[in-house]
């Protein structure tokens, strides 16, 4: 763990401050180090943190910030900013409020991402569709979000992990498992994507967390996809923080007859959301130049010669011009770096110039 990442947990795990108390802090200290060393006093004086909050920041060799900076260690988890512009996720980091702090297993997807959650008693065919969705949105480079609940949310998972990646977003701190059965699951997303969380290591799953987790699952998402859903069901949460961060959302219909399992979704198409019974349904909205998988492959031939940054460039072009500000601010390069990178994907065919210093990622690419 980084001196950072150090300050970082010591602030998080300081008793009553909280996202507000962070954002004040940073506005008025501008790095973790920085409020650490200011102090309390100083807290209280220029960022309005109350005395009693500011009174409880732990000390550096405090038994409770140790044992959860060994468990994060243990586990390999990192921490990640609002303030670090290069790795915090740019979908997320543009909502209302956004997580200040986010503990990461994996690595998360630079490409857009695309959310789909829905019952936990799920049917049969509910998941099996979900799977399938998955599958596809995956096998075009359009990892799946989702919160590692039973039923919908497990199919979508499941059925990205097959063909591409997949992010889980969790309702209790990263060192811990809920449900305890998708443990291997989460090992596996782990591996092949990204687990997170904006709660501090040790944090339970308590039913207050999850409409937190679910703003995080719709932030980082072009588009939600509903599949069953009761009419008071927690999936409907996350269609409204999608609405109100202007994403798109959608739904599978359901048999009218069954509240319990299409209530929820049946309102939602009645609300004007997409109606899905094919993963070509979502792709006609958000991705309708998408690259087929076979296109991909191509592509990934040269995306395994490419340098992180070029790579990061590469990624974040598609059949959708891009202006070369935009590619600036979306990769976090300067101008200079950014025509060095584009020329090279130029000369590799893997991304064609157009009129206005717009850009796009060429259809197909050569060894």
């Amino acid at each position: 763990m980084t001196r950072e990442e150090l300050a970082w947990l010591r602030l998080h795990l300081t008793p009553g401050l909280g996202r507000v108390g962070l954002m004040r802090l940073m506005e008025n200290f501008r790095s973790p180090e920085t409020i650490l060393t200011a102090g309390p006093a100083a807290w209280v004086a220029r960022a309005g943190i109350r005395p009693i909050v500011a009174a409880a920041l732990l000390d550096e060799n405090d038994p409770c910030l140790l044992k959860f900076a060994r468990s994060l260690e243990k586990i390999g988890a990192s921490i990640i900013s609002l303030w670090d512009e290069k790795h915090y996720p740019p979908a997320l980091r543009a909502i209302y409020d956004p997580p200040a702090l986010l503990y990461v297993l994996g690595r998360l997807p630079e490409t857009e991402c695309f959310a789909v959650v829905g019952a936990r008693r799920a049917s049969e065919p509910g998941r099996r569709l979900t799977t399938e969705i998955s599958a596809e949105l995956a096998s075009r480079d359009i990892p799946i979000v989702s919160g590692l609940a039973r039923g919908i949310d497990s199919a979508a998972h499941r059925g990205a992990l097959k063909s591409g990646t997949t992010v889980a977003v969790l309702g209790c701190g990263i060192d811990r498992v809920y449900p305890p059965e998708n443990r291997d699951l989460l090992h596996q997303i782990a591996e092949q994507g990204a687990v997170l969380s904006e709660y501090p290591p040790g944090t339970p799953p308590l039913p207050g967390h999850f409409p937190g987790r679910n703003r995080i699952i719709s932030g980082l998402s072009q588009g939600v996809l509903v599949v069953e859903a009761a009419a008071k069901s927690g999936s409907l949460l996350t269609a409204e923080f999608a609405l109100e961060q202007g994403r798109e959302v959608f739904a599978v219909p359901g048999p009218v007859h069954s509240p319990d399992q299409s209530g929820g979704v049946n309102r939602l198409l009645k609300e004007g959301a997409h109606l899905v019974t094919e993963t070509r349904d979502i792709l006609e909205v958000l991705w309708p130049h998408s690259p087929t998988p076979a296109e991909l492959h191509n592509h990934d031939r040269l995306a395994a010669r490419l340098s992180e940054n070029a790579l990061a460039v590469y990624l974040t072009l598609s059949q959708e011009p891009l202006h070369i500000d935009q590619l600036a601010r979306k990769c976090s390069l300067t101008p200079m770096e950014l025509s060095a990178i584009l020329l090279h994907l130029e000369i590799e065919d893997g991304a064609e110039q157009l009129p206005g210093m717009r850009y796009i990622r060429k259809k197909s690419c050569h060894d």
